[in-house]
């Protein structure tokens, strides 16, 4: 009879996975890629009345979990790790109907959390709508000489989610004066000036804004902005 050399672990029916070449001491048959040791000695799955369980592999938690609570019978397989001395978890042998209820239910869970992204998906995507709406609607009461068109995209670029920029600040969600001037004045710095060329030749910013600032002002100014446009270029 072949007696294990390290003691399996105590506390409930635990299957091992052998790390050496086991034979059942019952049936005689082997190795054994997974043994329950009786009296100190190695039996298959078949001989401890085991051989109907089916192994899930560790890894999935909600699904062991659920495989545990579907199956009258499950195990806990370990295997014996002689770098860290000990023995750990590899997964669970459970009954293939309850694995079979607990994939099921698993399933229902990740159809449900689609579902309720993309029921999130469409809930942002019309707050974000109505919140550039309400962006572009103050662009056009602060310069209304703004084109529409222009004012939907400014507003756009400004409030796009997670993008840091000053639609999405606290300021810019509460659609404070000085958040929308800013937008407006960003958008004319870089599309209607020669700011965006002056960097790219090596312009120090600051140097740069200082050259486009009356650009901007001239701008701003022609779409109805009257107070401080000075501080709006720079």
């Amino acid at each position: 009879m072949q007696v294990l050399s390290t003691p399996p672990p105590r506390g409930g029916l635990v299957v091992i996975q052998p790390s050496r070449q086991r034979h059942c001491a019952g049936c005689r048959r082997g190795p054994l890629p997974m043994l329950v040791v009786e009296d100190g000695a190695p039996r298959c799955l078949g001989c401890a009345d085991l051989g109907h369980l089916v192994f899930l592999p560790r890894g999935d938690t909600a699904l062991t979990r659920r495989a545990r609570e579907e199956s009258p019978l499950s195990v806990v397989v370990v295997r014996f790790n002689r770098r860290r001395g000990r023995y750990e978890r590899q997964g669970v042998l459970v009954e293939e109907a309850g694995l079979v209820r607990a994939e099921a239910r698993c399933l229902a869970d990740v159809e449900a959390r689609r579902r309720r992204r993309v029921r999130d998906a469409r809930r942002r995507a019309a707050q974000d709508a109505r919140f550039a709406e309400a962006f572009a609607a103050e662009i056009l009461r602060l310069f209304p000489g703004c084109p529409q068109d222009r004012a939907a995209a400014i507003a756009a670029h400004a409030s796009v989610r997670g993008s840091g920029r000053v639609g999405r600040s606290a300021a810019g969600r509460a659609l404070s004066e000085g958040a929308v001037v800013s937008a407006v004045a960003a958008s004319v710095r870089h599309l209607d000036t020669s700011y965006d060329g002056l960097l790219m030749s090596g312009v120090p910013r600051r140097e740069a804004r200082r050259r486009i600032a009356a650009g901007v002002e001239a701008v701003l100014g022609g779409w109805g902005w009257e107070a401080g446009i000075g501080a709006a270029g720079r």
